[in-house]
């Protein structure tokens, strides 16, 4: 099965061409190799991929071969990614959300602070 669709039919990705455009950019490996859109997926092997907030790492169970409900398609992998990172981990790193524009003078005090520089 292609691994474009299987990250889309098990819910991983929003669309079939969202999972094809990770592919196409290197971003998706199988079994640690670079995997284009088309190359065959297994029950068993490791996918894994770069997620905006974290890597992603999971293991194929059972191949869908059309879209199904979310808590079939959970049942089609073992998800052994690392856990989201809390809100005050990202606020520690200096990472904004999207769209928060500019730091604010008082903003800008408190990420130097926490970053030793005053």
């Amino acid at each position: 099965m292609r691994i474009d669709v299987w990250l889309w039919a098990v819910r991983l990705t929003k669309s079939r061409s969202v999972a094809a455009e990770l592919c196409r950019s290197g971003r998706v490996r199988i079994n640690d190799k670079v995997a284009k859109a088309s190359a065959s997926v297994a029950v068993g092997d490791r996918v894994t991929w770069r997620d905006p907030l974290r890597d992603r790492d999971v293991e194929v169970v059972e191949l869908l071969l059309k879209r199904v409900g979310a808590p079939i398609a959970a049942k089609a992998y073992l998800d052994h990614s690392p856990a989201l990172p809390t809100r005050v981990e990202r606020e520690a790193v200096g990472l904004r959300d999207r769209g928060a524009g500019r730091p604010t003078k008082r903003e800008r005090r408190d990420i130097d602070k926490l970053r030793g520089r005053r």
